[in-house]
């Protein structure tokens, strides 16, 4: 625990529960999320205003970085990419607000993401080229494979790894730093730390995406 005083844990104890604060915020932030998806949904137009003014864009960005990054298929997992970004984004911003708990600076949430992004790659690769896929495992030429082959699992297993731990590396090292000087000094020492929050909050955001796009890209792409 990074907190002092952690609302949700609170609350959990007031109802005898035991779902711990990583699971109990992931909820908060999924119904968030919905809310405004709901929000927005209701008062489409064709003149945006409001909320929709500020999600265009943003939805319009995302949808270009993936057709740059993954070429014209990757359109069809735009709703893979634009739920983990969002999620990741407002689960980091949590983090800056006393008394709410990120989701992110918990390895259990985080391995869950790497993992659904590990297992969308390889289902993705199979669905796109059959039994062909694994042929990106064998290396340039076939006698090479012996070789190849045990580095390309390596490589393959370390990747939701290094998602997992960079996200919450990041995520919970702040958490630490900012409560310290909380700590030591209340008022307005944090607010430097804070503002470098958000810019955190936005990079891990863009780095998870990216390489997300760059995984499911690979197995997209035909083995030479």
């Amino acid at each position: 625990m990074t907190h002092p005083f952690i609302f949700l844990e609170w609350l959990e104890l007031q109802l005898h529960l035991h779902i711990g604060n990583h699971v109990t915020y992931t909820w908060l932030v999924m119904a968030l999320l919905i809310l405004v998806a709901v929000l927005v949904k209701r008062n489409i137009k064709t003149v945006p205003t409001g909320l929709q003014n500020f999600f265009e864009p943003v939805i319009d960005s995302i949808e270009n970085m993936i057709e740059e990054t993954m070429g014209p298929k990757g359109k069809a997992y735009f709703p893979l990419i634009a739920t983990i970004a969002f999620f990741i984004l407002t689960s980091n911003l949590i983090a800056l607000i006393p008394g709410f708990f990120p989701p992110t600076a918990n390895l259990n949430t985080n391995a869950a993401m790497a993992l659904t992004v590990f297992a969308m790659t390889h289902i993705i690769g199979v669905k796109e080229h059959g039994i062909g896929y694994f042929k990106h495992f064998c290396g340039p030429v076939i006698w090479l494979a012996p070789l190849i082959v045990p580095i390309e699992i390596v490589g393959h297993l370390a990747r939701p790894l290094s998602l997992t731990l960079r996200l919450f590396g990041n995520m919970y090292g702040h958490e630490i730093v900012l409560m310290i000087f909380f700590g030591l000094v209340p008022f307005l020492l944090p607010l430097p730390m804070m503002l470098m929050g958000v810019l955190v909050a936005f990079i891990q955001t863009f780095v998870f995406m990216l390489l997300a796009m760059i995984y499911i890209a690979g197995s997209l792409e035909e083995a030479h």
